[in-house]
């Protein structure tokens, strides 16, 4: 992943939003661009002028791009590759002020004509850092799904060769406090979401698209709305998000990309996925090779043994399971107590002595030694917490025709994948094993769905 600052520019509308500034990484600066401007020219040509400063505290030549909408910024799927000669658009574009594009919309959009087009210039130095709360999981083979005789679903089988590129993944559950910022920032673009009976929906779809309850919707939510501003509540901010949709899942996605200045992967028009270099969920593959930690073959995602205890993640524990070792049974001791969602922190369970003066959980011990949950790769909570949503649409069948190319789920479905096994009381240790395959329509909010993101190279 390349990184990316954007702006954008109305074209015909004759605004100008700042996309946000992507962070800085390493010993190498991200180029920044600037006094992004647009405008048509009135004699008729339907030629559009795009100008903007473009800076790289390094010095770096950089590889410049433009994206459109025509929705004022909710979609980016307009073409947009009629350029003069001479634009300065492309590869090896040298930092320098009043920079300009010539974009002959006439050709990319014959006969269009509308008020909320918007253009977005991006620069790229080609710098591939890992993303901050993210590692990189390694492209290679692995063999998807259950090895241990006599227990999983069918859906788990047959056990097949699958090769999946490098991408990053979220080393933490998107917590909380996450969202709640990434919320404040959709409301503030005006034309992304809206806030109905305190449920957020998709911005001018009715309720056909919700994407997250806040508590005056669901007591289960710790995203409160005032009217004007989301919050969390008290306690809450590193727990991970719940009662939010696939909607609402990859909609965050797209707004982190833009929150950083990346390039969007989800069309929330049709919701289909790129692949591109800004953030998404994880594909299936991808999810169950990351849960892996490069050691193949074992139950749960640590590799140092196949069982399961309290100690290492947040689940309900039952003597059901020959795996299951806890010496606590049902749910988790600290966390496992209303009021609901009873999720624990990302990354509580590290190895360390925990105490409740620290944590305020709700649970009777003073203090909690928890076993290391991390995997090989350094993902936390992969099994337990909060389930996840993927990116693929389920079939229970689709194991038996999965291409061994990095696979992207079937085509089209009713429900979405989910894996990694939660909280609650339902999900015992046969959810939490690395290749069990939960699902929900895209639609469904619950208070033990969660996701992270993943990002490609």
């Amino acid at each position: 992943m390349n990184r990316k600052v954007v702006f954008m520019a109305g074209w015909l509308c004759g605004s100008v939003m700042l996309a946000g500034a992507a962070p800085a990484f390493g010993d190498n600066h991200a180029p920044v661009v600037s006094n992004v401007t647009s405008s048509q020219r009135t004699d008729g040509s339907k030629i559009v002028d795009i100008r903007y400063n473009l800076t790289d505290a390094d010095g770096d030549a950089c590889t410049v791009t433009v994206l459109a909408s025509s929705d004022g910024g909710a979609t980016w799927t307009v073409p947009i590759t009629a350029f003069q000669s001479g634009s300065q658009i492309g590869a090896g574009i040298t930092p320098g002020v009043n920079k300009l594009i010539v974009w002959n919309s006439a050709t990319d959009l014959p006969g269009a004509f509308g008020s909320q087009y918007k253009v977005r210039v991006c620069a790229d130095d080609g710098y591939n850092p890992t993303p901050p709360g993210m590692v990189l999981i390694p492209a290679g083979e692995f063999l998807m799904g259950n090895s241990f005789t006599g227990e999983g679903g069918s859906d788990e089988l047959p056990r097949h060769a699958v090769y999946v590129d490098a991408f990053y993944m979220d080393t933490f559950e998107v917590t909380n406090q996450q969202y709640c910022d990434a919320l404040n920032w959709a409301k503030n673009q005006g034309n992304l979401i809206t806030v109905t009976s305190g449920v957020v929906y998709k911005y001018n779809s009715g309720t056909s698209y919700p994407y997250c309850a806040t508590d005056s919707a669901d007591t289960d939510s710790c995203i409160v709305w005032s009217g004007s501003t989301f919050t969390v509540e008290s306690g809450r901010a590193a727990h991970p998000m719940v009662e939010v949709t696939w909607w609402g899942s990859v909609a965050y996605c797209n707004w982190r990309s833009a929150m950083q200045g990346k390039p969007l992967c989800y069309d929330l028009s049709t919701w289909t996925c790129n692949f591109g270099s800004g953030y998404r969920l994880p594909t299936e593959a991808e999810w169950e090779k990351a849960a892996r930690g490069g050691t193949p073959g074992h139950r749960f995602p640590w590799s140092d043994q196949d069982t399961i205890q309290h100690a290492r993640c947040n689940y309900y524990s039952s003597s059901s399971y020959p795996y299951d070792t806890s010496p606590t049974r049902n749910y988790h001791p600290c966390w496992g107590v209303s009021p609901y969602p009873c999720t624990s922190p990302v990354g509580f369970f590290d190895g360390s002595l925990r105490y409740k003066a620290d944590f305020n959980w709700p649970g009777s011990p003073t203090s909690y030694q928890t076993a290391n949950g991390a995997n090989g790769y350094g993902l936390y909570d992969m099994a337990g917490n909060v389930w996840e949503w993927c990116n693929d649409w389920y079939s229970s069948a689709y194991y038996s025709s999965s291409p061994y190319n990095n696979p992207h789920g079937p085509a089209s479905g009713s429900y979405r994948v989910l894996r990694g096994g939660g909280w609650y009381g339902i999900y015992y240790a046969l959810q939490c094993r690395c290749t069990y395959r939960g699902t929900d329509g895209p639609g469904i909010r619950g208070n033990r769905t969660g996701f992270r993101c993943a990002s490609g190279t």
